[in-house]
């Protein structure tokens, strides 16, 4: 598939055009310069042709800080990934310092560039737009990306400029896995995304909250496809200060529901917290598969505590993760990362697991007899049929006479026992209770 990136300095209106493109708020659009910082991917379908879009940060041209200068290697990296650099300028703004910086850069990299004069928002304008001539890229093209106008134009422009594949048409692929890399700030997730990808997609720095996109990549591992999501890092909804991180946090959580397993990153120097119980319970609430990884175990003296009594503690104390693998890693050392993978791919499976029924009847009816549901104001509750009804991720339904008697303690008690007799680790099975 042809790749479109989109490039220029910030605050030109990027992802306003990205989001138009894609029809829907993917990325994170804010009036604050240098929202967007790695580049971001989609699929954009045109005219019956498919194409791969990237946002990327905006372009400075003497970076001040680590984050600023990463961003501008992101974008020079999507500019090298592309088949067309869509170069976005300003039209009330003129050709700027910035601009021509910026189009010295393109001019070296030798791929085709389409100037796209962005707020263009009315025929006021239109007579602006020739000045752009100037950066030395042809004819340019006008819209206006926050009220749509000319962006079919710009489509259309597109097309005619991306190499003619349809001899190989692009075939979409369903993952083998979908995998989630969530946490809070700073705990590591870039670059365990990095170790997989084996390259820098992401940027990676030491300063926390660097990752505010959910950015979308591909693998192969051992002839699977792998699709890998390193979210922004979520936090406390009553901490989130602007408009930025809560958007971030409302596509982490989207970013969830995409998965079939998260894989829950903490550094280990920090502790489990409660907020990572947060993370776990919006996990199981979304019904997908989880792994624990405890990052940074390099760092931690082995003579004072190993990792079977860490896990000890951690169950100790928080009951929740009790059926969850937990993984001990350290992403600067690549340890255990590959692991971590392969256990994302087990969990992936035992959540595909279907128990017979005549089985289940037989395994509960001995646990139900050992230990049958206590009576509630004088009525016996009978439990006379178990059976899966739902696989991936799996539901187990027990029809009784009284289901609402039931009491969360007596369904704990039947949960236990079923995951201790079946291989559920990591999988967040669900029991109903119905009336038969």
């Amino acid at each position: 598939m042809s790749t479109v990136a989109i490039v220029g300095r910030p605050n030109v209106g990027k992802s306003t055009l990205y989001n138009r493109f894609l029809r829907k708020r993917k990325a994170i659009v804010h009036e604050t310069e240098g929202v967007t910082r790695d580049r971001t991917y989609a699929e954009v379908e045109w005219s019956g042709r498919d194409f791969t879009v990237i946002d990327t940060g905006g372009i400075m041209m003497d970076p001040r800080d680590p984050i600023e200068s990463a961003i501008r290697d992101q974008a020079m990296i999507a500019t090298e990934e592309a088949d067309l650099i869509l170069f976005i300028v300003d039209v009330t703004a003129g050709i700027t310092q910035f601009d021509d910086y910026i189009a010295r850069l393109l001019h070296r990299s030798n791929k085709p560039v389409l100037v796209v004069v962005n707020k263009v928002d009315d025929a006021r304008f239109e007579l602006d737009v020739h000045a752009f001539y100037a950066l030395g890229f042809g004819q340019p093209v006008e819209v206006s990306a926050l009220n749509g106008r000319s962006t079919g134009d710009l489509l259309d422009a597109i097309i005619e400029r991306l190499p003619d594949r349809s001899h190989s048409p692009a075939t979409r692929l369903d993952h083998d896995l979908k995998i989630s890399i969530l946490g809070m700030p700073n705990a590591g997730k870039s670059t365990i995304a990095n170790t997989f990808l084996g390259k820098n997609r992401h940027i990676v720095t030491d300063i926390a909250g660097t990752t505010r996109d959910s950015i979308n990549s591909e693998l192969n591992y051992q002839g699977k496809t792998v699709m890998l999501v390193d979210t922004a890092g979520l936090r406390k909804k009553t901490k989130i200060s602007d408009s930025i991180e809560y958007y971030s946090f409302v596509r982490t959580k989207r970013a969830i529901g995409e998965s079939h397993v998260c894989i829950l990153v903490v550094d280990v120097n920090k502790g489990f917290c409660s907020q990572d119980v947060r993370i776990v319970q919006e996990i199981l609430d979304q019904r997908k598969g989880l792994i624990v990884a405890m990052n940074k175990w390099d760092l931690i003296e082995k003579e004072t505590q190993t990792a079977i009594e860490y896990t000890r503690e951690l169950h100790y104390h928080f009951p929740i993760l009790a059926d969850v693998p937990i993984m001990f890693i350290s992403a600067e050392k690549k340890q255990r990362l590959f692991k971590l993978l392969d256990e994302a791919f087990a969990v992936r499976e035992r959540m595909q697991q279907r128990i017979p029924t005549p089985e289940l009847n037989d395994f509960f009816s001995q646990i139900i007899q050992r230990t049958p549901p206590p009576s509630v104001k004088g009525k016996y509750i009978k439990i006379k049929y178990v059976t899966q009804i739902l696989e991936n991720p799996p539901m187990i339904a027990f029809f009784c006479n009284e289901p609402k008697l039931i009491t969360e303690n007596y369904k704990k008690y039947l949960e236990g026992a079923f995951r201790k007799n079946y291989d559920f680790k990591g999988v967040p099975v669900k029991f109903v209770f119905k009336s038969k």
